[in-house]
Order: C-alpha cells, then sequence, then structure tokens
C-alpha cells in the first residue's frame, strides 16, 4: 500500500500547488483524510506542527502591526532612499535590502514593497530589471531560513536541539551561509541576459508605448507616521531580546540551569508583547491589524504548513521503517544529495516551514547528523524553480520591461540560475561551516 498512498500524497500535493493560497494546507488536510480512510493512522497533536504554527501567528501579529503604525513604510523609504543614491549597483544593493528585511520579519513577502522601487530605479538608470528583482527575490526567500523568528528556525531548531545543536548555532550557520550565497547569486545574475538596451522584447514595448518612465527620485516630503520610529525601534529591542533570551537559555551555555521558558515558547510572547506595545502606541483600531496584507499572507502560510505538514507526516510516519530501509544508506554515502530532494520538493509545498516540518524529522530517523541537516537546510528555500510564487508572480508582472519574463519552458526565467547558484553555495559553506559552529 505504500505506493497507493504515495500517490495519494502525491495527488494532493499537487492540487494543492495548484489552487495556492490557502488550498495548498486545505488540500492537505483533505489528503489525510483520504490517507486515514485508506488505512493509515494520524495524531493531530503529535502530528501537525503546532509549535510552528504557534510562532507564525504572533510573528505576523507583529509585523501587521508594524504595519498600521508605518513601520514598515519608513523602512521601505528607507530602502528607496538607499537604492537611490546608487542605482549603479542596485544589483547588488537590492538583494541586500530584500535580505535584511526577511532576516528581520522572518517572512519574504516583505520584498513586495521594494519590487515597484527596484523596477523604477533599474529602468531609469538603463539596468535590466531582471538582473535586480530576480535575485532580490531570491534573497528575500532564502534569508527566511536564517531568520531568528522565522518559523522555519523554529522548526529547524525543534528537530536538530536534542542532537545537540542548539537556537544560537542553527543562526551562527545559516545567516553567514545564505548571506554568502545570496552574494554570490548577486555577481552571477549581474552578468545574466542582454544589456536592457539591446533586448529586443524591450525595444518592441518601448515603441508601442507599453514602458512606463516615472520621474526617479524618492519622495522629498515623505514624513514617517508619529508611532512609525518608535514603532521600529521596539521591534528591533524585541529581536535582541529573544536573542539574548537564547543566549541566556541555552544548554550548550549553560548559563541558566533550568529556564522557565524556552526560545520558542519565548518568541512566542515576546512577539505578542511586541504587538499589543506597538498597537497601543499606535493609537490606531486594533482592527486594522487583521486587514493587513501580511496578515493575510501570513495566516494563509499557517494554514498551508497545518494541511501540507500534517500529510507528509501523516505519511512517513506510517512508513518510516521502509522509508529508513530504503533511504538510509544512500543518504550516508552522499549526504549532500538530501539538499537536492529539499531543492525540489520545497517548490510543491510552497512553505519554508511546511518543508522543513516535513523532511527534517524524516531525516533525523534516518540517521543523518545534525550539521549534514543544517548545512542541507538553505533548499528548503527554493520558491523560484517554479514561477507561481506570489513574490516571483510580483516580480514578473511589475517589470513591464518585458525583462522578466518567462520563456518557451517553465523553467526558463531569470530567476533559476541566481537562486540556484545561491542555495548551491549556501549548501557548500555550510557542509564547511557547520560542523566547525557545532
Amino acid at each position: 500500500m505504500i505506493w497507493v498512498h504515495l500517490l495519494i500524497l502525491l495527488i494532493f500535493v499537487f492540487l494543492g500547488s495548484r489552487l495556492g493560497g490557502v488550498g495548498i494546507g486545505l488540500a492537505g488536510g483533505a489528503g489525510v483524510l483520504v490517507l486515514v480512510a485508506t488505512g493509515l493512522h494520524t495524531d493531530a497533536a503529535k502530528d501537525v506542527p503546532w509549535s510552528v504554527i504557534g510562532i507564525i501567528i504572533p510573528v505576523i501579529c507583529t509585523i501587521a502591526a508594524l504595519q498600521v503604525a508605518g513601520g514598515m513604510d519608513y523602512l521601505v523609504h528607507l530602502t528607496e532612499v538607499l537604492l537611490r543614491r546608487h542605482p549603479k549597483q542596485i544589483t547588488y544593493l537590492a538583494p541586500f535590502v530584500t535580505f535584511m528585511l526577511s532576516l528581520l520579519c522572518g517572512t519574504g513577502h516583505t520584498a513586495y514593497s521594494v519590487i515597484p522601487v527596484i523596477v523604477d530605479v533599474a529602468k531609469e538608470h538603463d539596468v535590466r530589471p531582471s538582473r535586480p528583482l530576480s535575485i532580490a527575490v531570491v534573497a528575500s526567500q532564502v534569508a527566511v531560513a536564517s531568520s531568528p523568528i522565522s518559523a522555519a528556525t523554529v522548526a529547524m531548531t525543534t528537530v536538530v536541539e536534542p542532537m545537540g545543536i542548539g537556537y544560537l548555532q542553527v543562526l551562527a550557520v545559516t545567516i553567514p551561509t545564505t548571506f554568502i550565497g545570496c552574494a554570490v547569486g548577486a555577481i552571477v545574475t549581474s552578468r545574466q541576459g542582454k544589456e536592457l538596451k539591446d533586448d529586443p522584447i524591450y525595444q518592441e514595448r518601448e515603441a508601442k508605448g507599453l514602458v512606463s518612465h516615472s520621474a526617479a527620485a524618492a519622495a522629498p516630503d515623505f514624513k514617517p507616521a508619529p508611532s512609525a520610529i518608535p514603532s521600529l525601534l521596539i521591534f528591533l529591542a524585541s529581536l535582541v531580546v529573544i536573542v539574548v533570551w537564547a543566549t541566556i537559555s541555552s544548554k550548550q551555555l549553560g548559563i541558566m540551569s533550568n529556564p522557565p521558558i524556552n526560545s520558542s515558547s519565548a518568541i512566542m510572547v515576546i512577539m505578542m508583547t511586541t504587538a499589543a506595545i506597538i498597537c497601543v502606541l499606535s493609537r490606531k483600531p486594533v482592527s486594522e491589524v487583521t486587514t493587513q496584507s501580511t496578515f493575510r499572507a501570513g495566516m494563509t502560510a499557517a494554514i498551508c504548513i497545518m494541511g501540507v505538514a500534517w500529510l507528509g507526516t501523516t505519511f512517513f510516519n506510517n512508513y518510516m521503517s521502509q522509508i529508513t530501509t530504503v533511504g538510509s544508506s544512500l543518504l550516508h554515502q552522499v549526504p549532500w544529495l538530501y539538499a537536492v530532494i529539499l531543492y525540489f520538493c520545497a517548490p510543491l509545498l510552497f512553505s519554508h516551514a511546511a518543508t522543513t516540518a516535513a523532511f527534517m524529522p524524516v531525516a533525523a530517523k534516518i540517521g543523518l547528523t545534525a550539521t549534514t541537516m543544517l548545512a542541507c537546510y538553505p533548499a528548503v528555500a527554493n520558491y523560484y524553480l517554479l514561477p507561481n510564487y506570489p513574490t516571483t508572480v510580483a516580480a514578473i508582472e511589475m517589470d513591464d520591461t518585458g525583462s522578466t519574463r518567462v520563456g518557451r519552458f517553465v523553467l526558463n526565467h531569470p530567476f533559476v540560475i541566481p537562486g540556484t547558484v545561491s542555495i548551491a553555495v549556501a549548501v557548500a559553506l555550510g557542509f564547511f561551516w557547520a560542523p566547525i559552529v557545532a
């Protein structure tokens, strides 16, 4: 029956990817029902990654509250000023900006507000927009794998912590390796495609008047909302508190022998407290928090993780002995092959955390070392392979020059090469750096 149940799993994963949005999670739930109806067993208390979902909800509430308070608008303004002051370096600065936004906020959806600025600055200085756009989108996703408050990081820590690698060690490996990976990806993409003026599709669109040319200047009269800067400082302070608490409560450091709350739970309560303070500070109706785009995207992610991770865990837990027998020897001989598996599975699951929660426990049970799992972990960020992830679609649609486009074949688009290079470099560095840190 394993092949029948595997087919059922794949059918509902593909169905979810076609539906998109919350449909991914809903299809996962439906798949669990079919698996149970055909003989498998599941326990929601154990098979659903509640700790991951518990991280997403308060973090997204905090980001949405920051958006209401004007803090996100202020961040975007600072980003725009930086990019417009150094337009010729946009292919390198754009991914730096999106990487830092995702690192701080724990979600790649922050890139939406930066994409129009990237397109505008690139066009006005004759830089092919597909170059900064492709690596900026990639960096926004890769950074999530190293964010201190992302659900994926927490899911990864939950698996490797019992194996001797704590939260701080996870960050010490993922932050530098993913950053360097994206930097190499930026160098590669800076040489990708023809120059804008030589692109025949751009020339055609320009002749037809389909390319807009807005004034390339940051709004000189921009004034942040009164609560924007204070709310942003409070948010940054909360990140410092999270890292400090993780340091104090770390089992590896042994500073506190019996901490009253673990790192995952600390992130939840600190983020909820931060969101409450920002809501009070902004003096805006709290109901506006749930109307923000970041809130909707975050809640969608939570539902997706619940359904997809539950589906995957139900299958793997029921067939763990068979999977271990087949996959253990191969992955022990060629450990980097695990990164390839994550690379191709991630686009189907549409979530860093869902991919991590579904596959990392399996790797641990197979017997892969914690350092191998940590090195391969950045591959869960592969959301650009299929050009259907929201940030990828947004970049394609907002580039009216036509340089950011999908070719005749579905994988022929400008995100593939810089993204694959970024992840490959991050994984390679991880195999070198993780054993040293651990």
